[in-house]
């Protein structure tokens, strides 16, 4: 089965609803620059779905500080975060459980070449879309160029994928793909998801 994150979030009423549609995890983005950004802890966090900040080349004691006030399961790194960087990084992390996914941004073959740098660093890659803002640009990249990727690096797939995506991620295959990203294409406002349409997507995926 399919891990589903579901990324951009920060109403808590919201927060709580699309923690009842038995996703995985639920990303908060702290990069100011975001359309999503939270700017302030949501009156309601997730108990049950792992929680995933999500950063862009922060100041590693910010990202401390954020994993320690809410309580966070994951990291995400969607910036141009060095392998040095996720090393000081994994040391800062001491002793808590907390996961460090890498994200790149994929247009062709060309972009995998940076990964390997990545290797046995990180727990997790994501694949995004390469596009004129970090994230959420609510369009998806040639999947087929992942077929260029060797590692054993498990990764989840981002990217525009939306409510009509259910038979392309079906067919869609991969040995390391684990699970999907949501974001944008489920959104009656920036951070702000169409419960209805993820129901849907979800029960008919699952």
């Amino acid at each position: 089965m399919m891990l589903i994150k579901v990324c951009g979030m920060r109403n808590a009423d919201n927060i709580r609803c699309v923690e009842a549609l038995g996703i995985d995890y639920m990303g908060f983005i702290f990069w100011p620059q975001s359309k999503r950004y939270v700017s302030e802890c949501p009156a309601y966090l997730p108990c049950r779905t792992k929680r995933v900040g999500v950063f862009v080349d922060s100041d590693l004691d910010n990202v401390i500080c954020h994993i320690d006030n809410y309580g966070l399961n994951a990291v995400q790194l969607h910036g141009h975060e060095t392998p040095d960087y996720v090393q000081l990084l994994k040391t800062m992390l001491g002793e808590r459980k907390v996961s460090i996914i890498k994200a790149f941004n994929i247009a062709t073959a060309a972009d995998l070449e940076q990964i390997a740098r990545y290797t046995r660093l990180v727990d997790y890659f994501l694949f995004d879309t390469k596009g004129k803002a970090v994230g959420g640009n609510g369009m998806k990249f040639d999947w087929d160029v992942l077929a260029g990727y060797h590692g054993d690096t498990p990764f989840l797939l981002s990217g525009g994928i939306g409510p009509d995506d259910v038979d392309s991620i079906q067919s869609f295959h991969h040995e390391c793909c684990i699970g999907i990203d949501l974001n944008s294409r489920f959104e009656l406002s920036p951070g702000l998801k169409d419960i209805t349409k993820l129901k849907k997507f979800i029960s008919h995926l699952r």
